[in-house]
């Protein structure tokens, strides 16, 4: 069961029970890739951490398009695809 928005707002401390690893590309797996980039889990981890309701997506793909980092800096990501398929194994899939 995925608890992906719904989960981030019911629990304030949610952790994952379980993780595996990517096999192949897919536009979750795209967005898990940014995420983790930027020092996160995933996105319910980055609104507990910021306190975020919405992640800046770009309209046209779903992708995020930018992510605030601990340090208060920023990540900016292009429209297209980053997550190359040589990355792809490096992506940590978390399950709630």
């Amino acid at each position: 069961m995925s608890v992906e928005v719904a989960g981030a707002m019911a629990a304030p401390d949610v952790k994952p029970k379980s993780i595996s690893r990517a096999k192949q590309w897919s536009d979750e797996i795209e967005n898990l890739y940014r995420f983790q980039q930027a020092g996160y889990r995933d996105e319910i981890e980055y609104k507990q951490v910021k306190h975020v309701d919405m992640v800046d997506r770009w309209p046209e793909t779903g992708f995020v398009k930018k992510l605030q980092r601990r340090n208060n800096t920023f990540y900016y990501y292009d429209r297209q695809r980053e997550c190359e398929d040589k990355e792809v194994h490096k992506v940590k899939v978390y399950a709630y």
